[in-house]
Parts: C-alpha cells; structure tokens; sequence
C-alpha cells in the first residue's frame, strides 16, 4: 500500500525544485484553501513588476488527469499534474489553467460524461461536476504535450509578459 501523504510530500519537493530551478520563488499557503503554494518571480532588471501564479498540485505514483468545477474560482490558478513522483527518472510535470483543462477534457469527450455534468451522486452531494482518469490515452498524452513543464515554461507560465513591462 501507498503513503498518498509521502507521494505527496515527494511531488511538492519536485515541484519546489523545478520552480527554483526555473529562478523563480516559492511560497507555501498557511492554509489549503486549494491553493498548495505560490511560484513568484522576484524584482530583476528582467521582471519589473511582481509576477506570481498559484498552484494546485496533483502528484501520483503513476499517472493522472483530472478536471473539477471547484478551480473556476480561480481564474490564474495552475494545475499542476506531476507523474510517477516515485520514479525521478521518468516523472513529468503538466500545468494547466483550469480553462485549459477543460479544453483537453473537451477534446476528449469528458464533459459529456455524466460525472461531469454532475449526474453522479457524488456529484449531487458536492454540487460541482468531476471527471478523472488514471490511464492517460495516447491522445490525451498528445494533447497534454504543450503543457509538458520546462523551466523556461515555469517562467513563462508564472512572469507571462509581465517581464517586458516597465
């Protein structure tokens, strides 16, 4: 059996080491209100304005996809998928916005299923729609692709254009 707890302490170190690596800063809400921490980018002669993106994590020992009404109330908020934490050789990261999420659910035909338009019972119970899968197909992997996390995309994803404002 899994300790979730410990995939999940080891995909938050992933991901705090992917975020320094990409230059950027780290901070840890007190409180999980669906946010797991804050990527900033710190005052530089290339960022001129305070840049931060919050992030919402999802670490598995395998692999995983997930979309939840519950992250449209957070318009900036990033999703980030990290793959096989237990392996450090063959983990992947994917952020996503919520409305990217969707987009690829779309694509898939996931919000069509009765989980995400909220005919399930849990779906009742939470009032909010769900769907997630545990076996990424080769097409949800393709259209994942663009996501795939790199430090440049960590910085392009946290500063955006905000780099270039004076």
């Amino acid at each position: 059996m899994r300790d979730t707890q410990l995939i999940e302490l080891r995909g938050r170190h992933r991901l705090v080491e992917e975020l320094l690596r990409a230059g950027l800063e780290v901070s840890l809400p007190v409180r999980d209100r669906g946010i797991d921490l804050v990527a900033y980018a710190e005052l530089s002669a290339q960022v001129r304005r305070f840049a931060a993106r919050p992030i919402q994590m999802k670490a598995t020992s395998s692999a995983f996809f997930m979309i939840d009404r519950k992250y449209e109330k957070f318009p900036d908020l990033l999703i980030a998928f990290i793959w096989h934490v237990l392996e450090p050789t063959k983990t992947e990261i994917y952020a996503l916005t919520h409305e990217e999420s969707v987009y690829v659910a779309d694509a898939m035909g996931y919000t069509k299923t009765d989980s995400w338009l909220g005919r399930t019972k849990s779906a009742l119970r939470s009032k909010r729609g769900a769907y997630s899968t545990t076996r990424p197909s080769r097409k949800l992997k393709k259209l994942l692709e663009p996501y795939k996390m790199s430090p440049e995309k960590w910085r392009s994803r946290v500063i955006g254009n905000l780099s270039s404002l004076k």
